[in-house]
């Protein structure tokens, strides 16, 4: 990342900066680099350039200042010239345990008895402390009885839940034991979790009895059953209950019937063996999380990540990236299925007290649900979709304004999922806090961290993600390059495919089950042999060293060869459009009978308002006006059924393209509303 001072002038404007950067984690790990390796960086530019052309020693500091624990050292951070695939071996010799990490946090002074986990709801009242020392107790007992039951290192222990303090304790359990942990939402089907979970065996699930979502409680027991009863034939153990609504059925019996043992969760722990918790200690490379790839167009890929790099990344993030410690409070609105519930429950390792939240963010107080929790918690970092956002926006809800809530506290807002609108960047700055560190962030489930991240000692610009985070070597590539000669793209600032060109510890081990690494290598290292292709398209600022989201890459627009992504018109309807246009997808249709590709434009009005002719032709005129004659699309119309999204509610662009493009695409229950992509098929036939 190469960093101009001298055209600053021309970067966007700024939005904030800290009051203080040299009390900073992040200024002082800076200082003790300069100290250690007699060097005069001065800044965060010249850090992060240190830290990619020095990857062993960056992450070697970076492991000791954090204060990552273990039992044993590490005899080299990473073999010399390591290639980034096959993936190098990180930290080898070292031997530790995540669990631990999280529980007793090295370089934080912990209280036993300060809370360490909210959980709440949108039933209003609900709030729930649990301390330190309570989690630990749980946790003991948790551990114990799953030793119990025959986990083992290597097991496969999966969860079907909200995100509450019972599932956390479930996590921390089969890590302290070294089995692997994968997480599911309630609010998947059956079929979405049977695609996941019959790929990894688990031995043990934990299953919510039911879920509170939108004001109603629904039962979980059917879909359980379900599930339950087909994991059985690739053996499944044992189901753990947790009654998550009281007035609802746990259903032990009928689960007992299927072939399993079934156990109510409180009974589950109180029946443990009564023995002192011990944390197996294990090399950094331990298999310690599965996540699943988007799988739109066929089964989702199961990614398996390590104990190690995930608990450096992370904790790199919180501790250096996002200023968290002891008496920090952080809300992360997730589910157990994404990304960011285990990037957000890692922050327990700095000793930051964590608000694990389940159900609506409009109740029970409408738009003013979550601002209202974060200033009864004091939380100081939130974190939430950018769709989250803009819909604050659109609907013009000014949280400092209202006399009754107290932001004080809040120190950051995380965005991230989507690109974060530019419009959006001002409106935080007008609607929160003006102190707060507004950081659009960018990742993903592949690293299970992120690529671009916030930075005390950087301006927040409007539509940036401030800067790469540290040790992470990416670069911007011309998509068109020789594959086995990858381009920067020229001029500096152009758009292109996010490439990351150094290894870094969050790398997947593999992928579960036959040929993993096969399906590896084709994932991550086809596009560009020797480095990693993300599947992002982006353009960084020369002079800030910025990020700017502009959509998946494999989803670009590309009319008559201009090459942009779908968040540039995206950004247009949220900035112009806010009380006309819900939401929308936008993608390319290119034919094998057409001669170019044509832009398609597909929106959902908002509630009350209707399509029109003069409304498409405002579409146009202000896309015109705004981006370019390029950018306008040959085709605007509703979207007959909503937009298609996965799961965790990312907007399903590649398929909707390949699709009309008259491709035959087999989806699977990863799509929320698959009767979203049916109306695209039967459009992309008449049309």
């Amino acid at each position: 990342m190469t960093i101009d001072k001298d055209i600053s002038a021309v970067a966007p404007a700024e939005l904030w900066r800290h009051p203080d950067p040299t009390s900073t984690a992040m200024y002082k790990f800076l200082q003790h680099v300069n100290k250690i390796y007699n060097l005069n960086l001065s800044d965060y530019p010249s850090l992060y350039k240190w830290s990619v052309a020095n990857v062993a020693d960056f992450w070697k500091e970076c492991w000791h200042f954090i204060g990552i624990k273990a039992s044993q050292p590490f005899q080299e951070v990473l073999p010399k010239d390591a290639p980034m695939f096959p993936r190098p071996d990180f930290f080898s010799g070292a031997r530790l345990n995540f669990a631990e990490n999280l529980l007793f946090p090295g370089n934080a002074d912990v209280d036993e008895d300060a809370v360490a986990v909210i959980t709440a709801s949108e039933r209003e009242g609900h709030v729930e402390e649990t301390t330190w020392r309570e989690l630990r107790e749980l946790v003991r007992k948790c551990t114990n009885a799953l030793k119990e039951a025959g986990v083992k290192e290597g097991s496969v222990v999966a969860c079907f839940t909200s995100n509450h303090v019972q599932a956390l304790v479930a996590v921390l359990s089969a890590a302290s034991l070294g089995a692997i942990w994968t997480g599911i939402s309630p609010d998947n089907g059956v079929s979405a979790v049977l695609d996941r979970l019959v790929q990894i065996r688990p031995q043990v699930l934990f299953a919510d009895n039911g879920v509170l979502y939108n004001g109603k409680e629904w039962s979980s027991r059917d879909k359980t059953l379900e599930i339950v009863e087909e994991l059985r034939k690739h053996g499944l153990e044992l189901v753990v209950v947790i009654k998550n609504i009281d007035d609802i059925d746990s259903g032990l019996s009928e689960l007992e019937g299927k072939g399993v043992r079934a156990e109510d969760f409180s009974n589950f722990l109180d029946s443990a063996p009564d023995q002192p918790l011990h944390f197996a200690q294990l090399p950094a490379s331990q298999p310690l999380y599965v996540l699943y790839s988007s799988g739109t167009t066929g089964l989702p890929k199961a990614i398996v990540h390590s104990a190690g790099g995930t608990l450096l990344q992370h904790k790199k993030e919180h501790y250096l990236h996002c200023s968290m410690t002891s008496k920090s409070r952080l809300l992360y609105y997730t589910t157990t299925s994404w990304m960011m519930y285990h990037w957000s429950v890692s922050a327990l390792a700095c000793g930051t007290s964590v608000v694990l939240y389940s159900g609506s963010p409009f109740r029970p107080h409408s738009h003013l649900s979550i601002p209202r929790l974060l200033s009864s918690l004091k939380v100081t970092h939130f974190g939430t979709s950018a769709a989250y956002l803009t819909i604050l926006e659109a609907n013009a809800i000014s949280p400092v304004s209202e006399p009754a809530l107290d932001l004080s506290a809040l120190e950051a807002i995380y965005s991230t999922a989507s690109p974060l609108p530019p419009s959006t960047f001002s409106y935080v700055y007008t609607a929160f806090p003006s102190t707060v560190n507004l950081a659009s962030i960018t990742g993903g489930t592949d690293i299970i961290s992120l690529f671009g991240a916030p930075c005390p000692l950087l301006p927040v610009r409007v539509g940036e993600i401030q800067c790469a985070g540290l040790g992470m070597a990416i670069d911007v590539v011309d998509s068109a390059s020789d594959p086995d000669s990858p381009q920067p793209v020229s001029p500096p600032g152009s758009a292109g495919d996010l490439v990351c060109a150094q290894p870094f510890p969050c790398q997947p081990l593999t992928f579960f089950g036959p040929n993993g690494q096969e399906k590896y290598q084709a994932a991550y290292f086809e596009r560009f042999p020797g480095i990693w292709h993300h599947g992002d398209f982006v353009r960084m600022d020369p002079s800030t060293g910025g990020l700017v989201m502009l959509g998946r890459s494999d989803g670009v627009l590309k009319p008559a060869g201009v090459r942009f992504g779908s968040a540039e018109i995206y950004n247009i309807l949220t900035r112009f459009f806010p009380s006309d246009i819900e939401e929308a997808v936008c993608v390319g249709r290119r034919r094998e009978t057409d001669r170019d590709e044509t832009v398609c434009l597909f929106v959902v009005m908002a509630p009350g308002k209707e399509f029109s002719d003069e409304l498409r032709e405002r579409l146009k005129n202000v896309i015109r006006k705004e981006l370019s004659p390029r950018h306008v699309p040959g085709i605007i119309e509703v979207a007959g059924r909503g937009v298609p999204k996965t799961g965790n509610g990312k907007k399903i662009e590649v398929a909707v393209k390949q699709i009309l493009s008259g491709m035959d695409v087999k989806t699977n229950a990863s799509v929320a509303n698959p009767e979203a992509l049916e109306w695209f098929r039967v459009w992309g036939k008449t049309h």
